[in-house]
């Protein structure tokens, strides 16, 4: 495929690192969250049938190793590790090969951005300043080390609205929703992060109008105290459900969504692929492990 902006002279690379903003979120590493296909939904052909990519990218800042870890003592004080400050940006194409960053509301251009209470561009965001949810409920958001692994979803509008996540409860506004447009958001997206205060691994959520200006919902996905997640929830994909018409040959749209993620256990320290399903797309509840790891005795690689 073409070559896309970045330094890596691989006729291969689609989009490379921001070597053009050294201010940028992305100048360490990108990695790919999800692409979404041209004219595949209302929302996206909205957009003008372009396809639409979401990515994650780091910086060559420092952070203090023991910021993600249980035990801080693990570590020397003076230890550091760069680009895991970690956020999500998304990029255009019109052939799936070159693509164009599009640069969001952050001053690094990154499109969702790790919560952090003291950033002052962030104080619009905390209860104490009324941010609310799509109910017009005061929202306190937990804060936030990363935000990587985005998956985006996009809601049908109009005929078959029924199936749309919370089609009743979504009123969103350019900061916090509530009192404002009825309009339901097209666009979910599901994104990997570290809690700042317990070092937990979870999954947060954001909404959309557009794909390109997200509103924070809170952590959706937690570990339970004990079970096969107990060690964090990480990088997920979300379908809608869907049923079979035999009398068509077909599948349909159903209500409801599920959700698969990776489970870590504090047992074995090891990832199985786990579930939930929801409802709404807020509120999910789990169904366990899908898939689990293979036995070493009976040959298993994985």
């Amino acid at each position: 495929c073409d070559r896309g902006p970045g330094p890596d002279p691989s006729p291969a690379v689609s989009l490379g690192l921001n070597e053009e903003s050294w201010w940028s979120f992305d100048t360490a590493h990108v990695g790919l969250g999800q692409v979404m296909l041209p004219m595949s939904t209302p929302a996206v052909l909205a957009e003008g049938g372009v396809y639409l990519m979401y990515y994650m990218g780091g910086t060559h800042e420092e952070t203090f190793v023991s910021s993600y870890l249980d035990d801080p003592t693990a570590v020397p004080d003076d230890a550091t590790i760069k680009g895991m400050n970690l956020r999500v940006g998304v990029a255009m194409s019109q052939d799936g090969l070159t693509w164009g960053r599009v640069e969001g509301d952050d001053p690094t251009g990154a499109i969702m951005s790790p919560y952090d209470r003291s950033d002052p561009n962030m104080k619009w965001m905390s209860a104490e300043a009324g941010y609310r949810d799509d109910d017009n409920s005061l929202l306190q958001l937990d804060e936030e080390l990363y935000v990587g692994w985005p998956e985006v979803v996009v809601h049908h509008i109009g005929e078959g609205a029924s199936n749309v996540m919370s089609v009743n409860s979504f009123a969103n506004t350019v900061k916090g929703g509530g009192g404002g447009s009825t309009k339901p958001p097209a666009f979910y997206m599901y994104y990997s992060t570290m809690l700042k205060d317990c070092k937990t691994k979870a999954i947060g959520c954001a909404v959309s109008e557009d794909g390109f200006r997200w509103l924070k919902r809170g952590t959706c996905l937690r570990p339970d105290d004990d079970g096969m997640d107990a060690g964090g929830c990480a990088r997920c994909t979300v379908i809608r459900n869907q049923v079979f018409d035999p009398d068509r040959s077909i599948w349909e749209d159903a209500a409801g969504w599920t959700m698969y993620y990776e489970g870590v256990s504090k047992e074995d320290g090891k990832h199985r692929v786990m579930a939930a399903e929801s409802d709404d797309g807020r509120n999910w509840t789990k169904l366990g492990v899908v898939l689990d790891v293979g036995l070493e005795g009976e040959g298993g690689w994985d």
